[in-house]
């Protein structure tokens, strides 16, 4: 097994509000996430962050994550703990109000793979040479392309693509979406949205299919966002199941 994961604060913003890491568990389990915050005052900075470092401290501490179930019930409770604390931020910093976080992670262990997501960070895997996008967007867009009302190519284009209708830390409660997901597989990614709205999914598996290290694929993924214009933060975080973890 071999991981990288990175953050770039891309050509066009002065900060980043994007958080991302892998961790394992004293069991050699591994968790991946990403998180994408939003927010004046660089208070986007601040909800990431909560949410990585709880959910990766969290995970660092189990001796084993368990079944799937259990791993369910885990993610379910760490989110909604991570909820609160950044609902909690808000109250107590006033100008911080409105802030939040996409959030975007994987569980695997040698029994199981799960995704969850919030927001429109996005999970993928590799599968035979092909890049399968696990998660689902929750966007106004995608919506709106689910009801029919937009096509996927008006969806592209769509000039309030990128507003949100979940995020953690926007209201009291929060609910995620997991995916059981196969273990057939041979990588692992995530990303904000900084890559999905630069690179097409043939641009990403080109990528990801090159003979290079799992460091490497994630310095070419954010290389290519910048060089096409870098519009947002870039994060990438990509496991192989082959090779030595790094």
């Amino acid at each position: 097994m071999e991981y990288s994961y990175l953050t770039d604060p891309g050509k066009v913003r002065d900060h980043n509000e994007d958080s991302v890491i892998i961790v394992e568990n004293l069991n050699q389990e591994v968790l991946l996430a990403v998180a994408d915050g939003m927010g004046g005052h660089l208070a986007g900075e601040v909800a990431s962050s909560i949410a990585i470092s709880h959910v990766g401290k969290r995970f660092k501490e189990l001796g084993s994550i368990g079944d799937k179930e259990d791993a369910i019930r885990w993610l379910q409770e760490t989110v909604s703990e991570v909820n609160v604390l950044i609902y909690k931020y808000t109250t107590e910093h006033p100008e911080s109000k409105g802030m939040g976080t996409t959030f975007v992670t994987a569980i695997l262990t040698a029994d199981f793979l799960l995704f969850g997501n919030i927001g429109d960070s996005s999970g993928f895997v590799m599968k035979k040479g092909k890049i399968h996008k696990i998660t689902t967007d929750h966007t106004l867009v995608n919506l709106l392309v689910k009801s029919g009302e937009l096509t996927e190519e008006e969806a592209k284009e769509h000039p309030r693509k990128n507003v949100l209708m979940k995020a953690l830390g926007a209201t009291t409660n929060v609910d995620m979406d997991i995916f059981d997901v196969d273990m057939d597989i041979e990588g692992i990614m995530l990303c904000s949205d900084g890559v999905t709205n630069m690179l097409d999914f043939e641009q990403i598996e080109k990528v990801l299919n090159e003979e290079l290290t799992a460091e490497e694929k994630v310095q070419k993924l954010i290389q290519k966002c910048n060089n096409r214009g870098g519009n947002d933060n870039i994060s990438v975080a990509y496991l192989n199941k082959g090779g030595e973890a790094k």
